[in-house]
């Protein structure tokens, strides 16, 4: 037997090498969220999906307060539908040193932002700066001294190996997808022109209102909503949607160099003047507050600077990007989008007017009339159809509308959770993509940089 004892040994550790190594344990990414100081219902609107990554309790810590009294609502409203309900728990600070508490506390890994942006900007900094990851609502920025402070907040995050992001629901609008994906077809859309400031290759309006629903009601606005040294002026908030719409399409996947890429040649501001009566609608409140009193004329005419217009060159491509605020959407309309992409053959159009019932459409128009084979426009739709079922092409007047089916039409609010699950996606991976901080940096540089041409005028 003393003499089997090698053999058997040998043999047992034969056997032991030639097996499979063991899978290593999947990624079993574990979040738990922090919600500091909300008051924008995009911070409710993250939650208004499940996620397996993400635990159910959720930390809150801010003002007490009708913001604070509406988010929970609003949570409480996913968690109460009868429709796939969701299942948060919440835990509430609301004592006055609640940044401080959230930091020296650590009960959760990765920080929401979504609400008054004045010190949205030193918010993302501390979170960074006590090694917790940050999932921010736009902007981060809302002029040139919180650049330079998000600047330094990209560099602390690399430093401290955790992760910024900023929530571009429009990146996940199908009209806007398919635009991008079209003017990547050469035999369809041809080559990005450049244009020139008076005639720019893309173009990108949108039209939003103060009165609007959201989940299914009325929505009640935060009256420093309406004060843009809190809120951020519109030439740089909404905006900022338009600005990364034009990085993201025309150079896919690509880094901008804020430094040498952008040149902002025009920039304006003006405002949308509203009544004591619409201003109560939106805010219940019968009176302005004192720090609106810089912005009313007259007692009862309240002046927001939530418009506003940029002309720029994004590496030699000539753009504009265009935000208009009105109060209140005519009936049956919302809030809507235009954009331009113009090729050296064809220009690729979103609309959304009456004619489109309001709806995003995507026409493509060629140049010149019969310049293009209707079957070589039917092949690349074909193709693309295998990644996005269901869409094909009818004639229109200039060209062909792009048809969507329902299935692919996702509603602004149903785009929050998509980007909330690409960042998780990221947190998974340990790492943002190449070109999205330098694309963050070169957003945020364009637009707090109109702002200041803007305002010199």
């Amino acid at each position: 037997m003393r003499k089997l004892f090698p053999i058997i040994l040998l043999t047992f550790l034969s056997l032991l090498m030639s097996c499979e190594p063991a899978q290593k344990p999947a990624n079993t990414l574990k979040v738990r969220l922090l919600v500091l100081n909300p008051g924008h219902f995009h911070a409710a609107l993250v939650q208004k999906t499940m996620y397996p990554e993400i635990d159910s309790l959720v930390y809150i810590y801010g003002q007490k307060g009708g913001d604070l009294d509406m988010h929970l609502k609003r949570i409480e409203g996913y968690n109460t539908r009868q429709e796939n309900p969701t299942h948060w728990k919440q835990e509430v600070y609301t004592q006055s040193d609640f940044l401080e508490k959230m930091l020296t506390e650590k009960k959760g890994n990765v920080v929401v932002l979504a609400g008054n942006n004045q010190k949205k900007t030193d918010y993302i900094l501390a979170s960074l700066e006590n090694g917790l990851h940050v999932f921010a609502d736009k902007p981060m920025a809302i002029n040139e001294e919180g650049f330079k402070k998000l600047k330094k907040a990209f560099e602390v995050a690399e430093k401290n190996k955790v992760l910024l992001y900023d929530i571009m629901t429009e990146r996940y609008e199908i009209t806007s997808i398919l635009q991008k994906e079209l003017s990547m077809l050469p035999e369809i859309f041809g080559t990005l022109e450049k244009g020139s400031p008076e005639n720019p290759a893309v173009i990108k309006e949108s039209v939003h209102h103060f009165y609007k629903y959201v989940s299914g009601n009325v929505l009640t606005r935060p009256a420093w909503f309406l004060d843009v040294s809190q809120q951020g002026e519109g030439i740089v908030d909404v905006t900022t949607h338009l600005v990364d719409l034009v990085q993201w399409a025309c150079f896919p996947e690509q880094p901008i160099d804020y430094t040498t890429d952008i040149q902002i040649y025009t920039a304006k501001r003006w405002t949308t003047d509203m009544g004591i009566s619409d201003f109560k609608t939106i805010t219940k409140l019968d009176t302005f507050p004192t720090y609106l009193s810089k912005y009313v004329e007259k007692d009862t005419l309240l002046k927001v600077f939530c418009n506003g217009e940029i002309n720029y060159a994004l590496k030699g491509v000539h753009a504009k990007v265009k935000v208009i605020w009105n109060y209140k959407a005519p009936e049956g309309t919302g809030d809507t989008h235009y954009s331009i992409m113009r090729g050296s053959k064809a220009n690729l159009v979103i609309r959304q007017g009456a004619e489109e019932n309001y709806i995003p459409t995507l026409y493509i128009e060629p140049h010149a009339p019969n310049s293009m084979e209707e079957s070589v426009v039917i092949e690349k739709i074909q193709e693309l159809a295998k990644k996005y079922q269901g869409i094909a092409v009818e004639k229109s007047a200039q060209g062909w509308k792009v048809q969507i089916p329902d299935a692919l039409r996702e509603s602004h609010e149903a785009h929050f959770a998509r980007v909330t699950e690409k960042f998780l996606s990221f947190l998974k991976e340990g790492k943002l993509p190449s070109w999205e901080v330098p694309n963050m940096l070169a957003k945020y540089y364009t637009t707090t940089q109109a702002l200041k041409l803007a305002k010199e005028k």
